[in-house]
């Protein structure tokens, strides 16, 4: 008999013999090799003697676990122990192990507090399994596979930290010039912080954000239009930056251009006058004009008109009702709701008060009433706007029947009182004699009108008019004219 196996005999015996008396002090292995677990020939054991380890003794294997107070370990070190590494190592003496299992009279067996007490170090194979963050460690000494438990340490094991994945989306997917959008990042996967740049129609970045998982959401306006893109990335908990492409795009809108025109506009502008303003001329590129707001500011800056057409041809006839002088703007829409700057033209409002004038129609004179065809000029002068007028003027009415009629000059000056449409006012007259056998007289007038036109700076109307003469001596029968005429104001 080899030393060796004296050696594993007498090391088991005294196992056995402590064991047996319950002896609770460490157990001192001086020699090893006789009760053996398992034989395990050669020096390094491999997969497959590992697999027939486990095909023919897992019940052992189990019972000696229970025995040694580690069932919990037992179905773990199964499984572990078929894709185990194994380590050759050395045990100085004096190393302890915590139990170690052996075969004696052919039932399993256990013993605790084991200390390796032999003359020179002791080579195992070691291997690991890991439960609940505690890495056990078994060996088994060479050439007997004794299964033994060297030792436990709890250790931080280290969760795998998954890599990120990056999700960037932007609504909406065009928009109005200056308009917002919105950066959402919340899809992203496995993310500690997000970053996006955003880069213009240039192609220049022209901003960047950090967002996190709890606040991924980033909203910015944009002034230029053309196409703008966005590049995302994640970043997980150990700083590791997303691989995935993470882009998205953006359109802005051209702005509609707005020009205002004003069709047919005379020399000067009067109070009253119809004035069209015109935007049609305004341009839309990307899609049409859906309306046009027109607006009318004096001089002080306050809006005193506005006016909003969303038919074509887009335009606003208005009249001004103060002279003066104004701004008027004009900002356009598009069918996307994006907005023109505004346009602005001046102009200066007058107030027309002065108008030459010329009267002609038949005349009727005396108590007889000879025929005269009569016609005046003259100025009119509107004292108070569409409400009173002061009218100076003098001409002549040609005769119509001979003898005693003459033709004769007279003049007028009148306050007329205008209702709308209508004037009536009343004045002096004066007038040479109409007849042989009268006298120049100084009259009463009265009038009455209607105008049939009126287009600011030319009038037109129909008139009648009155006159008789004054004086105790003359009589309104035989001294009073009557005239029915037309009256042109330019």
């Amino acid at each position: 008999m080899d030393k060796k196996r004296i050696l594993c005999f007498v090391l088991i015996g005294a196992i056995l013999f402590l064991a047996g008396t319950g002896y609770a002090q460490t157990k001192k292995l001086k020699s090893i090799g006789r009760y053996t677990f398992v034989r395990i020939r050669g020096n390094v054991p491999t997969q497959e003697i590992m697999k027939t380890l486990l095909e023919k003794y897992a019940g052992e294997i189990k019972q000696g676990f229970e025995a040694a107070g580690s069932g919990e370990l037992y179905l773990l070190f199964l499984e572990q122990l078929r894709t185990a590494s194994f380590e050759e190592k050395t045990l100085p003496v004096g190393d302890k192990l915590m139990w170690m299992l052996f075969r004696s009279g052919g039932k399993v067996k256990v013993v605790l507090d084991v200390e390796w007490a032999g003359q020179k170090p002791l080579d195992v194979f070691s291997f690991h399994i890991m439960k609940d963050n505690v890495r056990y460690e078994f060996v088994m000494p060479k050439p007997c596979g004794n299964i033994s438990l060297r030792g436990m340490e709890r250790v931080e094991v280290e969760v795998p930290v998954p890599d990120a994945v990056c999700q960037l989306a932007v609504s909406p997917a065009k928009v109005n010039i200056k308009g917002a959008v919105t950066v959402d990042m919340s899809g992203s996967q496995n993310a500690k912080s997000m970053e996006v740049d955003v880069f213009g129609p240039d192609g220049a970045k022209i901003a960047s954000q950090t967002l996190t998982p709890g606040a991924p959401k980033w909203q910015l306006a944009l002034d230029k239009p053309g196409n703008y893109a966005f590049k995302g990335r994640a970043v997980n908990a150990k700083g590791k930056v997303s691989t995935n492409a993470c882009e998205a795009k953006a359109y802005v809108r051209f702005a509609p251009v707005a020009k205002l025109d004003i069709t047919g506009l005379p020399r000067k502008i009067y109070v009253g006058m119809p004035v069209t303003f015109n935007a049609d001329s305004s341009t839309v590129e990307d899609g049409k004009l859906a309306k046009a707001d027109f607006e009318i500011w004096d001089e002080a800056g306050k809006s005193v008109n506005r006016y909003t057409d969303d038919q074509p041809p887009y335009s606003w006839t208005t009249v001004f009702k103060e002279p003066g002088k104004y701004d008027v703007t004009l900002a356009v829409t598009d069918d996307s709701k994006a907005v023109s700057e505004p346009v602005r033209i001046s102009l200066e409002v007058f107030q027309k008060r002065t108008f030459f004038l010329a009267e002609a129609g038949p005349l009727f004179a005396k108590g007889s009433h000879g025929p005269y065809f009569g016609g005046r000029v003259g100025v009119l002068y509107k004292l108070v706007p569409d409400v009173l007028d002061v009218v100076a003027s003098g001409g002549g009415s040609l005769s119509l029947k001979s003898d005693p009629w003459k033709s004769f000059a007279f003049v007028n000056l009148l306050l007329n009182v205008h209702a709308q449409k209508t004037f009536f006012g009343a004045g002096f007259g004066l007038s040479s004699k109409a007849r042989e056998d009268q006298k120049a007289s100084t009259e009463l007038i009265g009038n009455v009108g209607v105008d049939i036109f009126n287009n600011i700076t030319t009038i037109g109307s129909i008139f009648f008019e009155g006159r008789g003469a004054l004086g105790a001596s003359r009589s309104l029968s035989k001294n009073h004219k009557l005239m029915l005429g037309f009256r042109m104001l330019f």
